[in-house]
């Protein structure tokens, strides 16, 4: 398959729109909206969670249950406290970067209504560059123009509020995907566009599939560790990203060497299944689809990971999409990674049969 045929118009339109829209952890339920209403042509039904987390579901009634999945949410902020002069301070929701805050526009979310606010920061002028003080969670607050701590709960803002960036999708240089939240509504678009082609394509699986878009990963992989209790999978593949190695400040010794545009990442870890990950790189080389290997000491601080180690073991394995400048407002993607994850999670449902256990000792 081309990428002009996986990323057509009407996908790369509802890409755009999925972005856009702000799906902060613990506030997905609009993003997760927009995400059904696209898969509804395409799966047999749906199911969803108390938190959120929803799953389209492509032959409901097979014993056999193959799960591919991607986290909903992204980071954001709460308001943590407001001053008498009108100043919120603010504390994180998610591994959100307060070293990027200083200037930025913002959203609080509120029960009358978006309220905008800029990250204020001190003029140059007005600093002791001997003495700089770097921005920190201690001493970034959000300015919304209210005169005082009164007036800025009138606008409807308390303690709790959840904070967003307004940034919104950019395609940069033709190839290169721009936009906050990539991390990792990439992967619900990706596995949204899997069930597309499987459907465009006239495909019956012999197996059930589980098409999970899972919430509250950016806290610690909850609404993952939710839903495959719900689900009891017999296999699970996961896509989220992973750091592109090769922009300044990043060790390699450290990272490893990974770079946007050379194809999916397939990652080695405890959590990873042998026998899956290898259908999937026997896969990749079957039809020729670029790939990039990483290695994690530990965990893989996916979704993965709560996947592997529940309902007594789930075969699990992790295919992800480079990314530079991840948990800041530009994180950015090459075209052809998109493309070519959406290819490798197709064609390797397609060499999975029904009651494989990949289990080592058969």
């Amino acid at each position: 398959m081309k990428t002009s045929a996986i990323l057509t118009k009407d996908a790369l339109e509802f890409f755009e729109k999925y972005l856009n829209n702000p799906s902060p952890t613990g506030h997905e339920l609009e993003g997760q909206k927009i995400w059904m209403s696209y898969l509804e042509p395409y799966v047999d039904t749906f199911l969803t969670d108390t938190y959120g987390t929803a799953v389209a579901v492509i032959n409901p009634e097979a014993p056999y249950k193959v799960v591919i999945e991607g986290h909903s949410d992204e980071i954001s902020w709460y308001v943590n406290y407001i001053t008498d002069d009108g100043l919120i301070y603010v504390i994180r929701n998610g591994g959100s970067d307060h070293q990027i805050a200083p200037s930025k526009w913002v959203q609080i979310h509120t029960d009358k209504g978006i309220v905008d606010g800029v990250f204020g920061w001190p003029a140059i002028h007005t600093r002791n560059r001997a003495k700089e003080e770097p921005p920190k969670l201690d001493n970034i607050f959000i300015d919304i123009g209210a005169k005082d701590k009164k007036e800025v709960e009138k606008m409807g803002v308390h303690v709790g509020c959840v904070i967003t960036y307004p940034d919104t999708f950019k395609v940069i240089n033709k190839d290169k995907f721009v936009c906050r939240a990539i991390d990792n509504r990439a992967g619900g678009f990706m596995i949204a566009q899997v069930a597309r082609l499987l459907k465009e394509n006239n495909i019956k699986l012999p197996f059930g599939l589980y098409i999970t878009n899972s919430v509250q990963e950016e806290i610690g992989l909850r609404g993952a560790e939710m839903i495959t209790e719900r689900i009891r999978p017999n296999a699970a593949i996961i896509t989220d990203v992973c750091h592109d190695t090769t922009t300044p400040m990043i060790e390699k010794k450290k990272e490893g060497h990974i770079e946007i545009g050379a194809g999916p990442v397939i990652s080695y870890a405890p959590a990873i299944q042998h026998k899956l990950r290898d259908r999937i790189i026997q896969t990749a080389n079957t039809n020729k689809i670029p790939f990039q290997r990483l290695a994690a000491s530990r965990a893989t601080g996916t979704d993965t990971d709560a996947f592997a180690y529940s309902n007594g073991g789930v075969a699990s394995a992790l295919i992800s999409l480079p990314l530079r400048y991840m948990h800041t407002t530009v994180e950015m993607v090459h075209k052809d990674d998109v493309a070519n994850v959406i290819r490798l999670i197709y064609e390797t449902l397609l060499n999975i049969k029904e009651g494989e256990t990949f289990s080592y000792f058969d």
